[in-house]
């Protein structure tokens, strides 16, 4: 049974929230300013005149979303633009096609390698937000992990799940944190010092689960779930692009790239930086990095175009949530709503109700699989339900990239996922069974890493 589309979803809870706009109470919090944003006033709730919404107000959300939501998708086309052009180069795929080429030839330390470049991906998915791109290796490590004597889930594990295992332990990852912390009105990539140790803890046990299973395999090699797909695998697979040279050109737009990272935490923690500088700081990354590797203009403008390209799904996901909420707003239910989850929160404490805010995220997850999306769509509301139990929005904020990050690997709604899968014929049923514990132990970790923020310091 296909899934509906994300934004079928979309479209159809707006439809809900119009039907809601009749059915629940009107009501509103007053706010007021602190430390240079809107925050709620707890227990400033009350009714006020409702407001339902109709069709006109359902045909019009949409371009009130867009409009609402500008600078957020445009920060997305921009950087979707710059990693075009820095695609475009070869220079990531260079570098991590060396790797797996040394790991090749050095068989003895196989192991090391397989945990260096599961660590190299898990990098690129907490930094840059690999995704998509990783459909790419998969190409590479797939014929790798059995040509090491492994097999296909290991492939597909040093990439694909070490990339979604940084995704959810993200640091600087500008489609999930940077949109994030936008709608919530906090500096951009602050608090990246807990996130760092977060993407440590999470990154270190997927590497230990992949790597005893990789024994296991390695001296059993029948014991694989996918043995007989692997034995019908065709041997000759092209396994390294024609053009992976590591050259000095693309050294110098991974130096750059990873100095850009820098720049960004340095810029948002101590000079102020939002969307606008660090869109601009993408930007000039792109064009440095066709400058350097020379790419002709109307090929580096075509790149860019690609990027942008790339991004558009997330750029429509964000304004269509954005006038999911507007339609809330305007009918006055948001208000109702917030009252009613504080009154549920409030009877379990804050460690307790932050988790079940993770526990909420992760469940959208599977009908939302977009992260982009999910944070338009949930952050309006968690951020002021931070507020008011009382937690900081830093926090809200990992419990959406947590909740989001994780279940992505897993869910049949992701099409990386479920693309990861049809490229290497693997059957989903096999690789669910294989990878649910590691989840549910990952999802533990998440739950005791919520409770720091909470009990033992100001997140901020």
């Amino acid at each position: 049974m296909k899934f509906p589309h994300a934004i079928t979803i979309i479209l159809s809870i707006m439809v809900l929230f119009i039907a809601l706009t009749w059915i629940i109470p009107a009501g509103e919090y007053d706010y007021k300013e602190q430390n240079g944003r809107e925050v709620v006033i707890p227990e400033s709730y009350h009714r006020v005149e409702p407001n339902p919404q109709g069709i006109f107000d359902f045909l019009t959300a949409p371009i009130k979303g867009f409009v609402s939501a500008a600078q957020i998708i445009g920060f997305c086309l921009l950087v979707g633009g710059a990693f075009g052009i820095l695609n475009r180069t070869g220079a990531i795929n260079a570098g991590l096609s060396n790797l797996i080429i040394y790991s090749s030839k050095n068989r003895s330390s196989k192991r090391w390698v397989l945990a260096m470049l599961m660590v190299v991906f898990s990098v690129c998915g907490a930094t840059f937000g690999m995704s998509e791109s990783v459909l790419v290796f998969i190409l590479i490590t797939v014929p790798l992990a059995l040509a090491l004597g492994y097999d296909s889930i290991v492939g597909i594990s040093v990439s694909f799940l070490a990339a979604g295992v940084g995704f959810a332990g993200a640091i600087t990852n500008p489609f999930t944190i940077g949109i994030a912390q936008g709608i919530a009105e906090i500096p951009l990539f602050s608090g990246w010092e807990y996130r760092l140790l977060i993407w440590f803890i999470l990154t270190s046990v997927a590497v230990i689960y992949v790597l005893r299973y990789a024994s296991r395999i390695e001296k059993s090699p029948s014991l694989s779930p996918v043995f007989s797909v692997d034995q019908k695998r065709k041997s000759q697979d092209e396994s390294v692009d024609s053009d992976m040279s590591f050259g000095y050109k693309r050294k110098a737009i991974v130096i750059l790239l990873f100095l850009s990272l820098g720049m960004i935490v340095y810029g948002s923690r101590k000079l102020g930086w939002y969307i606008n500088e660090i869109s601009a700081l993408f930007i000039a990354l792109g064009i440095a990095s066709a400058l350097i590797y020379r790419l002709a203009m109307p090929e580096a403008i075509k790149a860019f175009v690609g990027g942008a390209k790339d991004m558009l799904m997330a750029g429509l996901i964000i304004g269509l949530a954005k006038g999911l909420l507007i339609i809330a707003t305007d009918g006055k239910i948001i208000g109702t709503m917030l009252n009613a989850m504080v009154s549920v929160t409030d009877n379990f404490g804050k460690v307790l109700s932050v988790q079940l805010m993770f526990i909420f995220q992760g469940v959208l997850n599977f009908f939302i699989p977009s992260g982009s999306g999910q944070a338009a769509l949930t952050m309006p509301i968690m951020a002021p339900l931070s507020d008011l139990i009382a937690v900081t929005r830093q926090t809200a904020v990992l419990c959406f990239q947590m909740g989001d990050g994780l279940n992505n690997m897993i869910v049949p709604t992701s099409g990386v996922t479920m693309g990861v899968l049809s490229m290497t014929n693997i059957p989903y049923s096999k690789w669910f069974k294989w990878l649910l514990p590691l989840i549910l132990i990952l999802f533990a970790l998440a739950l005791l890493l919520l409770i720091p923020p909470v009990l033992l310091f100001e997140y901020s």
